[in-house]
């Protein structure tokens, strides 16, 4: 299966260079590219795409309001979109997970962390490891709202689901839950997928966001 690429960056000698990378891969085709949000919102009227390779910072609509839209508009769940940052736009990438991204890197990652991450994205799962979600949902919390809420859905958890999701939020791998909760890795993967589904949810960074919006787990707590 091919996975279809559509790149966002206002720099052309950055789309160009992705394009090159991605290009060369058997499995990955870039079927289209944009110079702003808003020309990516008409790119995918026109084509259809499975992953966006999008930028923070551009011109006329962000990457992050272009985020919204597109998670917004295409419930379905495609494209995924992977968010790239830089050293300094944390706060940018934290708004972007919650505006339906499936992750984010550094835009200094080598081509082939690049490469991986657009098809874990692809797969449907997230490129952000749990400890670095840990992290900034601790240093940006304060950006939730006025304070968490309870979310209804969680009524659906079981107490083992429960556990596992404020596990999932503190940035526990898979491997580390079954351990602290003393069953098999395959076991913790299950109890994870079903709690995506209860919850309505794309990944385990939207599960961790949820969590700390709900006050399920607090930062720093």
């Amino acid at each position: 299966m091919t996975i279809r690429v559509v790149i966002v960056d206002d720099q052309a000698l950055v789309r160009a260079g992705f394009k090159m990378v991605l290009d060369s891969q058997p499995d990955l085709t870039v079927v289209g590219e944009a110079i702003d949000g808003a020309d990516a919102l008409r790119v995918l009227d026109r084509v259809d795409a499975d992953v966006v390779v999008m930028d923070i910072r551009m011109p006329t609509l962000d990457g992050v309001e272009a985020t919204r839209r597109i998670c917004a508009g295409r419930p379905q769940g495609r494209p995924r979109v992977l968010v790239l940052t830089t050293f300094d736009t944390e706060a940018d990438a934290f708004a972007a997970l919650q505006a339906g991204a499936s992750g984010f890197l550094l835009k200094n990652v080598p081509p082939e962390e690049l490469l991986a991450a657009i098809r874990v994205v692809a797969e449907g799962n997230s490129v952000v490891a749990p400890s670095i979600t840990r992290r900034l949902l601790d240093r940006f919390a304060g950006q939730l709202g006025p304070g968490p809420t309870e979310d209804p859905r969680l009524a659906q958890l079981t107490e083992r689901e429960r556990e596992v999701l404020l596990l999932v939020a503190q940035g526990l791998s898979n491997a580390e839950i079954a351990a602290r909760v003393h069953v098999a890795e395959a076991t913790v993967k299950t109890h994870v997928g079903r709690i995506l589904a209860k919850l309505q949810l794309r990944d385990r960074v939207q599960a961790v966001v949820l969590a700390y919006e709900s006050g399920l787990v607090t930062p720093g707590g």
